[in-house]
């Protein structure tokens, strides 16, 4: 009997833990404050573009609540198919805002985005197998630059944050809001350093009430509009009509699907290498269709393309809590909000400045995570120095310059406009033609590879003797007889002598 229950709590998974109400309210709580600002942006943006009224916007913004809430809980606990089960907060997908203005601005109305995002979502479903099966391509090598790129992608954001957030109000990049900011992020290290490993988790979540505290304290956060509008609404299917669905439309948004897979991908396979658990192609398969399925049902609510959140990853690397429950427990706040709009509008009076502060430890862990990552990848004798570097440099030139594709085709503008993407197409390309499409690769390293740190085993170099000689890859002793250089330990019955260096029997990680 005890020998069953050890082997039953080392087959289980570390998504599977559950800390009780108590602990998962807490911590799917965190988990919301840290996307709320990303998943009403979206439904703000739009909402303005299609010239909706305050109210109506409003509504937008509850559906996409409400719609997050139920992708969440469809991903974490899961249903046959459909769900990672994996901590995993899904909302509005930014990577669609700039394809469904262009929709509404050219005439379409809020009845061609939903109905080409539904169009676009549906088609998405029915190809997931093909994406399902690609983790044989995202090695370390190809998520440590993924996870990279998502940290330092999303750092404009949290900068953006702590200068207050909205670039056109006056008080945008104020010393105040820089300052309330940094006492937001002395705080998380204060609570990081002193605190008990409880507290410590909740670094991030205790910092943003701090902060909001002091804010109040010195006038910079307003909660007179909590109490304005209704406190329940629950969102009406196809309050802004019933969806139209126009080709040009339809193909746009699929691009942002294509994108929107990408992306999911990669953070499914992120979250999976934070948490250490096992990501096969059935369970990404199962992750992506439900990304999809909510995606197809979002706009009967009024929402949008559902997407997996990056700074929620870094919440998981951050706090150290890797359970699906805490984050079902955070989209079930989603749902409740999405319902109780009163409850939203105190969390929406949280200041930018607030989590920009602590946007910056949790998007910085996020690239230290990918960093920790790489550092797993072997660089000797082979191109991963190059994947890394170029992936990485693909993907921050829309961080450097945000209209760098804005001549260029729209679908391309659309995929390369996400670092993210960027990054994580690159990296898969390079892997494949250097590491998978071996054939005319050189035997020799790079110039840049050859150019890094060399280290050598003591006991490698202890099997050199007075003579010995490289020529054309091959090691020789003083006679000129060639010393076979092999993979692995071997005992050999003679007498030959034979050399193992480093560099030959460790594994690649490309």
């Amino acid at each position: 009997m005890e020998a069953n229950l050890i082997g039953t709590s080392l087959l289980q998974r570390p998504e599977d833990e559950n800390l009780g109400i108590g602990a998962n309210l807490a911590y799917g709580l965190q988990h919301v404050l840290t996307m709320y600002g990303g998943i009403i942006a979206v439904p703000l943006i739009v909402g303005q573009a299609a010239g909706l009224s305050p109210n109506e916007i409003g509504l937008l913004i509850a559906a996409s609540l409400f719609a997050g809430g139920l992708a969440t809980i469809l991903q974490t606990i899961g249903l046959p198919f459909f769900g990672c089960q994996l901590p995993l907060v899904q909302g509005v997908s930014f990577s669609g805002v700039a394809t469904m203005v262009a929709i509404v601005s050219g005439g379409g109305g809020m009845d061609a985005v939903l109905g080409a995002v539904m169009a676009a979502s549906l088609v998405g479903l029915l190809i997931t197998p093909i994406f399902s099966r690609i983790t044989k391509f995202f090695p370390p090598l190809v998520t440590g630059i993924v996870i990279t790129t998502i940290g330092l992608t999303l750092m404009p954001v949290a900068v953006r944050w702590a200068m207050g957030g909205n670039s056109n109000a006056p008080d945008f990049g104020s010393t105040a809001n820089i300052e309330l900011a940094a006492v937001t992020l002395a705080v998380v290290l204060l609570l990081s350093k002193l605190g008990s490993a409880t507290i410590s988790r909740l670094s991030i979540l205790l910092a943003i009430v701090i902060g909001t505290i002091i804010a109040l304290a010195l006038g910079m956060s307003d909660f007179s509009k909590v109490a304005q509008g209704p406190l329940v609404a629950f969102p009406t299917p196809f309050h802004f009509g019933v969806p139209t669905f126009q080709i040009a439309a339809i193909i746009s948004m699929f691009i942002v699907i294509m994108v929107t897979l990408v992306e999911t991908s990669a953070d499914i396979l992120a979250v999976g290498e934070i948490i250490e658990t096992k990501v096969d192609s059935k369970r990404l398969g199962n992750g992506l269709r439900a990304d999809m399925l909510s995606s197809l049902i979002a706009p009967i609510f009024g929402s949008f393309t559902q997407s997996a959140f990056a700074q929620n990853v870094g919440l998981v690397a951050v706090t150290g809590v890797k359970s699906r429950y805490v984050v079902a427990t955070g989209g079930l706040v989603l749902v409740t909000l999405g319902l109780l709009p009163v409850i939203g509008r105190v969390v929406a009076a949280v200041p930018s400045a607030v989590l920009g502060g602590a946007g910056l430890v949790l998007f910085g862990t996020v690239a230290a995570s990918g960093i920790r990552t790489l550092s797993k990848v072997n660089y000797n004798n082979n191109m991963n120095l190059v994947i890394v570097a170029t992936s990485i440099g693909f993907g921050m030139i829309p961080i450097a310059a945000p209209t760098f594709y804005d001549h260029f085709p729209g679908w391309f503008a659309t995929i390369f406009h996400s670092g993210i993407s960027s990054a994580a197409l690159m990296a898969i390309a390079l892997n494949l033609i250097f590491n998978h499409l071996t054939a005319g690769n050189s035997d020799q390293q790079s110039v840049f590879v050859a150019g890094t740190e060399r280290t050598l085993r003591y006991q490698d170099v202890a099997q050199l003797h007075d003579g010995d000689y490289f020529l054309n890859g091959k090691l020789y002793d003083a006679n000129g007889i060639e010393v076979p250089v092999i993979a692995q330990d071997t005992q050999m019955a003679n007498n030959k002598r034979h050399f193992e260096p480093a560099a030959v029997a460790a594994r690649s990680s490309g």
